[in-house]
């Protein structure tokens, strides 16, 4: 059955308007037919939505941040040694160690460089005075009288100024003030520094000096190391005992003097010497 056509009335001048009902398909089609970078968008937002909800890329690495900074107490405990090193003096320290009475140590940095170090007690398993010092001639271990020994003092020559010295001859005690000074003034140095409390009446700065390094031969023995503003070792204690300025230092001499003359004979080591061989010795009855 044919609809008949409802008729259209436009004023003059009007275009035609069809209705919707009557216009051709392939108009209609084009009229809702998405454009092309509408359709792309659609097809692309599938994607983007996936994207999104992915976890996101890990965050770049941070930058380098270059050398790590030297620990402020080994720049103070470095330039406390240094001025140590220059620090020319007469001085008493007393000497502890558990188990044992005090002794007054005696050390002396004169102004050309040239040390000595007198130690009560130094060889002999404690029986023997002795006294170390390094010229520009060497280095020299001096015989110095005691009730176990009282000999006139006499020294002999051990080696150049700046050799080492052998176990079995060292009594340790003059480290702080001769060769532990270049150690702690070394950036290199395997040491782990850090700010200390005072020792009890101990003036200046304190700090515990640790070995980073597992050696049988350590650069220094670690502890406490003690120092004036001015340079002047006020305090150094380790396991092997304890050193504590007595007074203020006096002034340094031009160079210092050998206790006594060079002779030929073996040095005094620090060991005790063995007890006499029983056989060695007059038998009772005998004349």
């Amino acid at each position: 059955m044919t609809v008949p056509r409802t008729p259209v009335h436009r004023s003059p001048g009007t275009p035609a308007v069809e209705p919707a009902a009557f216009r051709p398909r392939a108009a209609v089609l084009r009229r809702h037919r998405p454009s092309a970078p509408l359709a792309l968008f659609a097809l692309a937002l599938p994607a983007l939505l996936v994207a999104c909800s992915a976890d996101p890329p890990p965050a770049p690495p941070p930058p380098d941040p270059g050398p790590v900074a030297v620990d402020a107490a080994r720049d103070e405990l470095a330039a406390l040694a240094a001025a140590a090193q220059d620090r020319h003096l007469t001085a008493h320290y007393k000497f502890g160690r558990s188990g044992e009475a005090d002794r007054t140590i005696v050390v002396t940095s004169a102004n050309d460089g040239s040390w000595r170090v007198d130690v009560p007690g130094g060889a002999l398993g404690g029986a023997s005075d002795i006294s170390l010092a390094a010229t520009a001639d060497g280095l020299f271990q001096c015989a110095l009288p005691s009730a176990a020994r009282p000999e006139p003092p006499s020294c002999v020559r051990l080696g150049d100024t700046d050799d080492a010295l052998p176990r079995r001859l060292d009594p340790r005690v003059q480290h702080p003030f001769t060769d532990w000074l270049e150690v702690l003034t070394d950036r290199r140095a395997p040491l782990s520094i850090s700010p200390a409390q005072p020792l009890p009446g101990v003036p200046g700065s304190c700090y515990s000096v640790e070995t980073t390094a597992a050696s049988l031969n350590a650069p220094l023995d670690v502890g406490i190391y003690c120092y004036d503003q001015d340079g002047t070792p006020t305090a150094v204690r380790t396991d092997y005992g304890t050193l504590t300025l007595a007074g203020p230092p006096a002034p340094a001499p031009a160079s210092v003097q050998l206790a006594g003359p060079v002779v030929d004979r073996e040095p005094l080591g620090t060991a005790s010497p063995p007890p006499p061989d029983p056989s060695d010795s007059p038998s009772a009855g005998t004349q």
